[in-house]
């Protein structure tokens, strides 16, 4: 088994894997922070449920969180998600190649039916 040592990049691929992670970072996509009390209120689940998805994005460096008196707000960190784009871009070559393969078999076998 091959080991990658690469821990900052599986913990934001494992804090993006949950649909309600991305949904709470779609949230901060404006860049406006954001408290987590507003964060919350659209999700059909409990103040603590939704702290615990928090503390995943925060581990990964995804968000950062400021206490302000009894308020804490998060702001999004695209940082992360950069190194993951570079990482799944090497695998955006794989595939453009492999389909370019693909269009060339599909227009050969095109043109043998039509002979």
């Amino acid at each position: 088994m091959v080991k990658f040592q690469e821990p900052a990049l599986d913990r934001t691929f494992a804090a993006l894997s949950d649909p309600t992670r991305r949904a709470l970072l779609a949230r901060l996509e404006s860049g406006e922070d954001l408290s987590v009390s507003e964060l919350a209120r659209p999700l059909p689940m409990s103040l603590p449920a939704v702290m615990k998805h928090l503390d995943v994005l925060s581990d990964a460096g995804l968000i950062t969180r400021e206490k302000t008196g009894r308020t804490v707000s998060c702001r999004i960190n695209a940082a992360p998600m950069e190194d993951a784009m570079k990482w799944l871009v090497q695998y955006q070559r794989f595939w453009e190649m492999s389909l370019e393969r693909l269009a060339k078999f599909l227009e050969a076998k095109k043109r043998e039916t039509k002979k």
